[in-house]
């Protein structure tokens, strides 16, 4: 069955359907829980998979961490859209908001290498991503995306088994 959807930017009352979607994958440690108000602080980040009979079938979130460089984050579908488009044309979408912004890279934290790879993502063989001077500002950063991209030891729990991956744009 083929599912007609269409993608929008994500409403405060999505909110708890973006928390209904990542909720069984953080219980699986796939994504990282969040609070609900950081959901709605990382509102303007979002963009929804919606059904023409209004249901959300997906979210994803795109975050600026620097001039050159933002994060798909918070990618999820639900379990009756996988395969069905839905992760592709929002992936699409996160990456055409990155190139409106200027920005030439953009990074993910994921287990799904196959998935990213398709999408032209690369996995990170450099750990020294940024220059050192770059470097040094993120570290102020209290965003814990960005302590992953940096691959911070305080994040090492958070993070086990998932692979860093970048794609230029």
């Amino acid at each position: 069955m083929t599912t007609s959807f269409s993608i929008r930017r994500a409403r405060t009352s999505d909110v708890p359907a973006i928390k209904s979607l990542v909720e069984p994958l953080a219980e699986e440690r796939i994504l990282m829980a969040k609070e609900t108000v950081a959901y709605y602080e990382g509102l303007p980040e979002f963009r929804i998979a919606e059904s023409g009979a209004g249901e959300v079938l997906g979210c994803g979130a795109l975050h600026v961490m620097w001039e050159d460089l933002a994060e798909v984050r918070t990618l999820a579908t639900s379990p009756a859209a996988r395969g069905q488009g839905v992760g592709r044309a929002l992936v699409e979408e996160l990456l055409a908001e990155a190139r409106g912004y200027g920005v030439s890279r953009v990074f993910c934290l994921t287990f799904e290498v196959g998935f990213f790879r398709r999408h032209g993502f690369e996995v990170m063989a450099d750990q020294s991503a940024v220059d050192p001077q770059i470097y040094s500002e993120l570290l102020r950063s209290h965003d814990e995306g960005i302590a992953e991209f940096l691959d911070l030891a305080r994040v090492k729990p958070n993070t086990l088994g998932n692979t860093r991956m970048i794609r230029q744009l």
